[in-house]
């Protein structure tokens, strides 16, 4: 019988990423993917795929009841991966009433969705629900968040992939349904927005722009490649067990100023300038409420679902360069009349305020 799995978010960063790698570890696979196609929704990210007998794309709303419900009913998927998310914490700040609109309720339409397919008499598919170390909040010099950390989560996007975490694990407790929840730290790789931090500096260093660097740029971040990520995700779904949840990190600590210098290593050694483009980095004000450190103990899934990642934070940085070196393309189509690299999350009125 052919596997059916359906990727909400699927023409995203991450969803992309999955996406192709479900059809090459999973050749049998059918794979719907839907996504309303915001701004970070991209179909060039999904480039041959679409043309792929094996892949479906819903064009829908995760808020969208009847589109939910009636593509549930429809593909009958076998698992289903959520990561449809607004995500930008920048963007949270200014907006977030779209951050609490399409995490909370996006997330609560889609397992109701579930809860009342099985209800029709239909078996439910598994749900792996995507969710992010943000919402433990933040760290001091020494320890790393657990699967039983307290949440405290300390920005509106936080705050809103934390009520959805919340979400989750009440439909599995109260209906019996199959879910589970993975928490990852910081990815980065192909097909990443271009207002998140890594390609954000690579594209700003290769065309000699201030590179911004928030306060003193010693906030730490544990990184992880984002292939890694979706390895981690096939086999959350396929061997994590439901009501559980699963911490996934890259155990690649970093100040915001060492993956910056990487960076401009990497691009100085494949593409030099005639300086070294370190010398671009330029401090700005700091976020509002910036979180110090993150950082993920992945024993979890890696003891129990032998989960390990494939590369070192160096070498993802140099392939991470590289494929934006060879995608100017892909960078220009995306952020084309949405955002040119705009410093965001300053605070100010909330979209559509007068």
């Amino acid at each position: 019988m052919t596997p059916t799995y359906l990727v909400t978010g699927g023409a995203g960063f991450i969803g992309a990423n999955l996406v192709h790698h479900l059809l090459s570890e999973r050749p049998d696979a059918r794979v719907v993917v839907f996504d309303k196609l915001t701004y970070a929704g991209n179909l060039d990210s999904l480039g041959a795929a679409l043309a792929d007998p094996r892949v479906e794309l819903v064009h829908a709303d995760l808020c969208d009841r009847e589109a939910v419900r009636g593509t549930l009913r429809r593909v009958r998927p076998n698992v289903v991966w959520n990561l449809a998310a607004e995500s930008h914490v920048d963007r949270s700040i200014d907006g977030p009433g779209l951050f609490m609109q399409t995490n909370v309720m996006g997330t609560f339409e889609l397992v109701e969705g579930v809860r009342v397919l099985a209800a029709e008499g239909a078996e439910p598919p598994r749900l792996v629900h995507v969710s992010t170390d943000e919402v433990f909040g933040s760290l001091g010099e020494a320890g790393r968040f657990t699967e039983s950390s307290q949440y405290q989560p300390n920005s509106p996007y936080s705050a809103s992939k934390a009520a959805a975490d919340h979400v989750v694990r009440a439909y599995h407790h109260t209906y019996g349904l199959p879910f589970l929840t993975t928490n990852c730290s910081n990815n980065y790789g192909p097909y990443q927005f271009p207002e998140k931090l890594i390609p954000v500096v690579i594209l700003n260093a290769l065309e000699g722009k201030p590179i911004p660097v928030y306060g003193d740029g010693k906030n730490v971040r544990d990184w992880l490649w984002v292939r890694d990520h979706c390895a981690a995700l096939l086999l959350a779904a396929e061997r994590g067990l439901p009501g559980e949840t699963y911490n996934v990190g890259g155990d690649s600590e970093r100040t915001n100023l060492e993956v910056i210098e990487a960076i401009c290593a990497a691009l100085d050694g494949l593409r030099p300038a005639a300086r070294p483009r370190r010398e671009l980095v330029t401090f700005v004000r700091d976020r509002p409420g910036h979180d110090r450190r993150y950082a993920i103990d992945a024993t979890k899934i890696r003891r129990e679902l032998g989960f390990l990642p494939s590369v070192t934070f160096e070498e993802g940085i140099r392939a991470t360069v590289e494929w934006y070196l060879a995608s100017q393309a892909w960078c220009e189509r995306a952020a084309k009349g949405t955002y040119r690299r705009e410093r965001l999350g300053l605070g100010g009125a909330p979209a559509g305020a007068p």
